[in-house]
């Protein structure tokens, strides 16, 4: 049986990448933060008949990264969605220090640290994908909090793809476009998606 890691899947992107990934023979290793979502896709996904796991844990802090790990085991996966995200969007005078520690947290650290794990025990041909967006490639006012968690961990990605490639890992970026999803409803201003 295969095993998928999706970060972010309680909806969103991340729901719609488990809703395509769901077979009897794969379980889905689904986190989310929010129990009540998370819980509604598995319940939605099961029905499929995939074998689905909830995962909660605020990856924001260490210890949720921690604890996730040791929740999926060390039995290999043979695919890590890295899709969970934060977006603050205001000036960058304005950012906090917990909206910089949270959004890098999610965003850059949780990604870094669950491919540092996972990914020595992925067996050749196993993918690693990273949900980006335009903004790891495009900068934009009162985004750049967002735009520089996306852009490090683009970086990253293709720092690591080169020590992943010998091993058979793959490793993937998407940059979706602003997508008609729940992050947006935090996010002021008129944003076309």
């Amino acid at each position: 049986m295969k095993r998928y890691l999706i970060t972010g899947a309680s909806r969103g992107i991340g729901r719609a990448i488990a809703t395509k990934l769901a077979a009897p023979d794969v379980a889905l290793l689904l986190h989310g933060r929010d129990t009540v979502a998370l819980a509604e896709t598995c319940q939605a996904l099961e029905k499929t008949g995939a074998k689905t796991s909830k995962l909660i844990h605020d990856l924001a802090h260490f210890r949720g990264i921690e604890n996730l790990v040791a929740e999926v085991g060390h039995k290999p996966i043979d695919l890590l969605i890295n899709n969970a995200g934060i977006a603050v969007v205001k000036p960058f005078a304005e950012i906090t220090r917990q909206e910089w520690e949270q959004t890098m947290g999610v965003n850059v650290t949780a990604p870094f640290f669950l491919i540092q794990h996972f990914a020595p025990r992925m067996p050749p041909g196993s993918s690693i994908v990273n949900i980006l967006s335009i903004a790891a490639k495009t900068a934009y006012p009162n985004w750049s909090i967002y735009c520089g968690s996306k852009f490090a961990l683009e970086g990253l990605s293709a720092a690591i793809r080169e020590e992943l490639r010998s091993r058979k890992v793959r490793m993937l970026n998407i940059y979706p476009a602003a997508t008609d999803t729940d992050i947006w409803n935090a996010v002021s201003g008129q944003w076309p998606r």
